[in-house]
């Protein structure tokens, strides 16, 4: 739940809902919602797919924008992100909701709360620039929109980025990577970096256990590299499901061709939500992952949620010095130089800040 000190952000009554944006009317009181990849028809009365927008007499309702369900300061790596601005702070955010219903969800009970409780909306009224003030008051870097989809917040999450931005903080989804072209082309000027969970490469189990397609995520990947948004990747490695020598080749194989910079994060699953049946990943399946991920060619790649293994330090992928030695979510040592490797010289793909210098900006509210 909500994290922060109740005077430092503007409460205020819960009002009627926000209109939703990106959205179109047909034919009756219909509505055709185009903010993520489902592409809802969404009759008068009904709600989309992700639970939180619903049709009033022709008219989409986000019914999330000022329900904030929590408020919490992360270590960046956390997210993960390891080649954006590491060692520094993240202000990180979210609402219920998902356009999604993954079987082995971690955060299902505030991202599955208005599938599991038939349609109720939890969280506390606070706007977009408190949310700012508070994460510069925290000394954060950035704002992350995260925990559930960020997508289906999408108008918060907008008005929020665009102060952050202002205010000199940089923004980030982690996110299942099924918005529209449409969403992420509107959001791109304020959207610094993101984190897309990749779960899987096989378009029938992505059905079956996400509820959703394979191909927009894929999608997604390729036109958040094209914009120029800092982009890393997440695989929850489950055994039985995704985790065959053939699947996790084909992950990395398609990253790589998109850019063999991505930074590849190989998560170990445990059982949770409605996927209890399935064993917790072990020490040798994650390395078996890494070693694949690592011959398709990607330059980096990680494992975590293991606490004996040690694949979560940043190498230079010519000379092979250790360039960021982490202690779990925790930069312990960072030897870049200015982005390049101090032995060879190499450039390091990522968003540096060598001096990790706090942001002190002054945030302007509307």
């Amino acid at each position: 739940m909500l994290a922060a000190e109740n005077s430092l952000y503007d409460f205020r009554p819960i009002t009627a809902p926000k209109e939703a944006w990106l959205y179109e009317k047909t034919i009756g009181d219909g509505v055709v919602c185009y903010l993520c990849a489902h592409r809802c028809f969404i009759p008068s009365g009904r709600i989309g797919i992700c639970k939180v927008r619903e049709n009033r007499a022709g008219t989409l309702y986000t019914l999330v924008y000022d329900h904030v369900i929590s408020l919490n300061i992360d270590p960046i790596e956390k997210k993960p992100l390891f080649h954006f601005l590491p060692g520094t702070p993240a202000y990180s955010i979210a609402t219920v909701g998902c356009n999604f219903h993954c079987r082995f969800c971690q955060n299902w009970e505030i991202s599955q709360l208005p599938r599991e409780r038939q349609g109720v909306i939890l969280g506390e009224p606070i706007s977009p620039a408190s949310i700012v003030r508070l994460a510069l008051q925290s000394r954060c870097h950035t704002i992350a929109y995260t925990y559930t989809e960020p997508t289906i917040f999408f108008e918060l999450a907008y008005a929020t980025a665009e102060q952050a931005t202002r205010a000199g903080l940089k923004n980030i989804f982690v996110t299942n990577g099924y918005m529209t072209p449409e969403a992420l082309r509107m959001i791109q000027p304020y959207l610094h970096a993101a984190n897309i969970d990749l779960k899987g490469f096989d378009d029938k189990r992505y059905r079956r256990v996400c509820g959703a397609k394979l191909q927009p995520v894929l999608d997604s990947i390729r036109l958040m590299k094209e914009l120029g948004i800092w982009l890393e990747v997440t695989t929850l490695v489950i055994p039985g499901h995704n985790d065959s020598d053939e699947e996790l080749r084909q992950m990395a194989l398609f990253l790589k061709d998109v850019g063999p910079e991505i930074p590849w994060h190989l998560s170990a699953f445990f059982p949770a939500y409605q996927m209890l049946e399935a064993e917790p990943t072990d020490r040798k399946t994650l390395l078996r992952a890494w070693e694949i991920g690592k011959a398709a060619g990607l330059r980096y790649v990680y494992c975590g949620n293991l606490p004996d293994i040690v694949r979560e330090d940043t190498y230079c992928y010519r000379c092979g010095k250790t360039l960021i030695q982490r202690m779990g979510f925790y930069v312990a040592f960072n030897w870049l130089d200015h982005g390049h490797c101090p032995s060879c010289q190499t450039a390091i793909e990522g968003v540096w800040d060598n001096k990790n210098r706090s942001i002190v900006t002054e945030v302007q509210t509307r």
